[in-house]
């Protein structure tokens, strides 16, 4: 017996040489039995549910993965601390088992690990799925999880002792910005390059200075913390700065959507309301403009056009992508005009599944393009 059965040694003797002790009444003999053979069924189905599953996320085969009570407790775990709902949850274990993935933890605290396991999961829900209903409902949920784990901070640094050496600091002092490196974090204190001009000239912060410091992770999240200076010296021949440790590391605020730059033609159809009350319908204007999408979200986009549009107005966008036209209803958010074109910021207020698959795989880089 696998799984949790170590935990109960089962050392019952031959059947044959079982005796009822006359003593012992019928009923307690029953009850023993009863309770013996809840027991074993609970150890079953234990580890049934701790077993590798093969259809996990909805359909299509497991590539391997982690298995085991711990593994899947640790699974659980992070996936409620980062959010994810129960749907949410069965889809990143079935991305990493689809993977072959072994520790959890690591691949969710690693950006670009974590995008090549979700890319291959993207592959395996396109080939495998039965209908193409099914397969854009399971892409829909694959992307809401990937978009959860863009924003979560797991595997984020907790504290400056974890920053690594040579990691780049940005310092703020009387308005100007100085860009230093993590020379040590095993110190009793950080140390750090001391601030120069670009010219070369060195910095002289007052000891006591407080100061905010902006970094970014290898996933590419910003993060602030306060610190003060302690003093100065020399640190392997590198003229170095001492700040105070901190455990108060702030996550700086990022975008809602993973945004990507592009250069995609778009056309737009104004879309204004008629009627009132209970009779309104949105009517989508023949006239059309042309323009091209800057960049792109789920969110939202930004678009390049010759024509100055109104801000609030509202607008049907529709364009190409991996030879799918893909519309959304946007109502402009703010404009910028340069030189002869005016670029749109767009907030998307309705779009279909299926397109807003086609944005996230362009944006993820899952597909290909």
């Amino acid at each position: 017996m696998t799984g949790l059965s170590f935990l109960f040694p089962l050392q019952v003797p031959s059947i044959t040489n079982f005796e009822i002790d006359s003593s012992v009444s019928p009923l307690s003999v029953i009850l023993f039995g009863s309770v013996f053979t809840v027991l074993i069924v609970v150890i079953a189905v234990i580890n049934k549910r701790n077993a590798p599953q093969t259809n996990a996320g909805g359909g299509g085969k497991s590539g391997g993965g982690f298995s085991g009570l711990f593994s899947a407790f640790t699974l659980h775990r992070l996936a409620k601390s980062m959010g994810l709902n129960s749907e949410q949850t069965k889809m990143l274990d079935y991305v990493l088992k689809t993977d072959g993935v072994t520790d959890p933890e690591k691949s969710l605290g690693n950006p670009n690990l974590l995008d090549r396991h979700f890319r291959r999961a993207y592959r395996v829900i396109e080939q495998s799925s039965g209908t193409e209903d099914e397969a854009q409902r399971r892409l829909s949920v694959l992307f809401s999880t990937r978009n959860i784990l863009e924003n979560s901070t797991i595997g984020a640094i907790a504290n400056t002792r974890q920053l690594r050496d040579d990691a780049a600091l940005n310092i703020t002092y009387s308005k100007e910005k100085y860009e230093v490196s993590v020379l040590s974090t095993r110190n009793e204190n950080l140390i750090v390059e001391a601030p120069a001009t670009v010219l070369g000239s060195q910095v002289k912060i007052p000891n006591g200075t407080t100061l905010t410091i902006i970094f970014f992770s290898k996933g590419n999240k910003g993060f602030s913390f306060d610190t003060k200076v302690v003093g100065y010296g020399n640190f392997h021949g590198h003229h170095a700065m001492q700040l105070t440790h901190s455990s108060q590391l702030k996550l700086l605020s990022q975008r809602r959507f993973r945004r990507r730059s592009a250069v995609i033609a778009c056309s737009l159809n104004l879309v204004y309301v008629e009627g009132s009350g209970k009779k309104q319908r949105l009517v989508v204007d023949k006239r059309r403009l042309s323009g091209t999408i800057a960049d792109i979200s789920v969110g939202g986009c930004s678009i390049k056009a010759m024509t100055p549009v109104q801000v609030g107005a509202k607008f049907k966008i529709e364009f190409m992508q991996r030879s799918v036209n893909v519309a959304a209803l946007g109502q402009v958010l703010r404009t910028n005009r340069t030189g002869m074109s005016t670029t749109i910021h767009v907030r998307f207020l309705k779009v279909s599944q299926k397109s807003m698959n086609i944005i996230n795989a362009y944006v993820y880089e899952y597909a290909n393009d």
